[in-house]
């Protein structure tokens, strides 16, 4: 059987607690849906979110494919990291770089550069505009998270 690959969203957890995790599936996961995850207990609450959840133990699993799609993303973006940034990168930007990323692969086997064009002029429009003093002075969110 082929695997197919949908479309990903990605976002930085500054921790892997289940409220960490519930936040990100309940804004991105529809109702209805079926979330595949190892059997870490942190992803106990995915049934009372009324999603299905399909549970692979990693460890003595002999289908290395269980979990394919979170393996093939992982080891892309690992490659982006140590290819493209040489490993060394702003974790400040972490998020900046998985946006990137996402909008990417989705738009992978997109046909049309134009449509591209377009809906990169789409998140410029619509993103939050950046002065320059606010640049120079930016903060560490991962180091003000750990501060407090």
């Amino acid at each position: 059987m082929k695997k197919r690959m949908g479309r990903i969203r990605l976002q930085v957890a500054l921790d892997c607690l289940a409220y960490s995790l519930e936040t990100f599936i309940l804004n991105n996961v529809e109702q209805g849906s079926t979330v595949a995850t190892d059997s870490w207990k942190s992803y106990n609450f995915i049934e009372d979110a009324q999603c299905d959840h399909e549970k692979s133990k990693q460890s003595s699993s002999k289908n290395n494919e269980s979990l394919y799609g979170v393996h093939l993303v992982t080891s892309l973006i690992k490659r982006l990291i140590r290819g493209t940034f040489h490993g060394r990168f702003e974790p400040k930007y972490l998020h900046n770089y998985l946006d990137e990323y996402a909008f990417r692969f989705n738009r992978r086997k997109s046909k049309s550069i134009g449509k591209k064009f377009m809906r990169i002029v789409q998140q410029v429009v619509k993103s939050v505009k950046i002065t320059y003093p606010e640049i120079k002075w930016d903060m560490d969110p991962i180091s003000e998270y750990y501060a407090t």
